[in-house]
């Protein structure tokens, strides 16, 4: 496992059953401050991923939250990666993908979620990282 997952995994991942109430969902997403929650059961085994846009794009139709449950919006085909990615193939699937959101696995059970946004902070450090070595080699 790369370091880049193991502090990911570290910091958890927010979790609902399949048949939690949306306004409950809409409650974690506000109280987290996340964009996305994975719809899991109890063995971890990803079933969806739910976000925010998700909730949106079904009150944009002038529709209500009013009796649905996760099962209702999730996303059911979910692409996930196993903990032994990079940030690298991380950065290439999401933006083949267009997906901002990757849950990760081990033996294909949930261990932890990417974001976008992690991501590109981890290839901006590398970068940085490797900028000042270059400067480094050169001044000396």
């Amino acid at each position: 496992m790369t370091p880049f997952i193991a502090k990911l995994i570290e910091r958890g991942c927010v979790t609902v059953n399949a048949d939690s109430a949306l306004e409950t969902v809409v409650d974690m997403l506000v109280k987290w401050g996340i964009g996305t929650v994975v719809v899991a059961d109890q063995n971890m085994q990803v079933l969806g991923i739910l976000s925010e846009r998700d909730i949106i794009r079904h009150l944009s139709k002038g529709k209500t939250l009013e009796g649905m449950k996760a099962q209702d919006l999730m996303t059911a085909k979910v692409i996930t990666v196993d903990q032994q990615v990079t940030s690298s193939e991380l950065m290439h699937l999401m933006t083949k993908n267009r997906i901002r959101h990757v849950p990760i696995t081990k033996d294909k059970k949930l261990v932890g979620i990417v974001s976008i946004g992690d991501v590109v902070k981890r290839m901006l450090e590398k970068y940085e990282r490797e900028t000042e070595l270059i400067k480094q080699f050169i001044n000396s």
